[in-house]
């Protein structure tokens, strides 16, 4: 399936966005704040795809087919709403909203234009997570137990003045960037979770908002989850290990300064002892980003997706909320 599509927010993401639509989709406009920075992506991307004033206009131009908003978190919501009134679809960069009340104008937009909305949890496409999941619902293992999860980097000289470090601009700090990733791959392998605990301080960076985050989930049929969201990681950590009955499953790198990213599967013997592991290691680039823009065009086609529905993203940060409030 081939779709027109209006690119909001030409930065990291938006590029990568824009890249991983090669033969998927055709960019027909962009537009960034920074129009330069709009240009250099049209110029990238080659004829027929316009640099637009606004992202009406942008959005004008993709109408019926897909819009993807990658801005910063306080534009995420009226871009969203904008491009579903225009008639296109929409693939909504993580965390979708500032809030959860902000990301309900979302749903209720969504509804009322009959589009498609999905916010960006790309983790989710990454092939150890697909083969993790894969595992878990064979049902071989057993109920998940229990979660232990680290995910963080550094910073860079400057990080405290950046649209991160502000509140109003960002509603909050690494949880709202890391941790939502670790809170939705709970939720994608073992589903809706209750807050238990939620220690979110500020350690090193002279900002406002949290640069570590420190969860306790409780998880259905009686598992327990343990995060960490850390933007004091000073060598970039990725860590997800998964504690069934039966096995363990361990995912470590995600690709890139993250390390390669590699499953392996602890499986119990019936006599216990050492277990026997097996290794899957994935060494190319990061694929999750063009594997998740699959899955929302295969959604549009009605067929069954994996990505996170907006109801999904409703109950992360619903969870970040509470931990907000703690």
């Amino acid at each position: 399936m081939t779709v027109d599509v209006a690119i909001v927010g030409c930065g990291v993401i938006g590029r990568k966005r824009a890249q991983a639509l090669a033969g998927r989709g055709r960019v027909v406009a962009v537009h960034d704040v920074d129009s330069a920075r709009a240009g250099a992506l049209a110029s990238e991307l080659g004829t027929g795809t316009r640099v637009c004033a606004d992202a009406k206009e942008a959005f004008e131009a993709a109408s019926g087919g897909l819009a993807v908003v990658a801005t910063t978190h306080d534009s995420l919501v009226r871009n969203a709403v904008q491009a579903l009134e225009a008639g296109c679809h929409v693939l909504v960069e993580k965390p979708g909203a500032r809030s959860h009340g902000e990301l309900a104008e979302v749903a209720k937009a969504a509804d009322n234009a009959a589009r498609l909305a999905r916010v960006g949890f790309n983790h989710r496409f990454h092939p150890a997570m697909l083969r993790a999941h894969e595992l878990l619902a064979s049902g071989r293992f057993g109920p998940v137990a229990v979660i232990r999860a680290r995910y963080g980097h550094g910073g860079r000289l400057g990080y405290e003045r950046e649209w991160r470090a502000s509140r109003e601009r960002s509603g909050g700090g690494e949880l709202l960037d890391q941790g939502v990733h670790l809170l939705d791959l709970v939720r994608f392998f073992a589903g809706e979770p209750r807050l238990a605990y939620a220690v979110l301080p500020t350690l090193f960076w002279p900002m406002e908002v949290e640069d570590n985050a420190f969860l306790h989930l409780t998880l259905p049929e009686s598992g327990h989850a343990w995060l960490h969201a850390s933007w004091t990681e000073w060598k970039n950590l990725f860590s997800f290990e998964i504690s069934c009955r039966t096995a363990k499953i361990e995912i470590t790198g995600l690709g890139g300064s993250y390390g390669p990213e590699r499953l392996t599967l602890y499986e119990m013997s019936p006599e216990m002892g050492p277990p026997t592991a097996t290794t899957w290691e994935w060494p190319a680039g990061d694929h999750s980003w063009a594997a998740e823009l699959d899955d929302v065009l295969a959604e549009l086609d009605g067929g069954p997706a994996l990505g996170a529905k907006l109801e999904d993203a409703l109950g992360t940060l619903a969870l970040v909320e509470e931990a907000y409030a703690r």
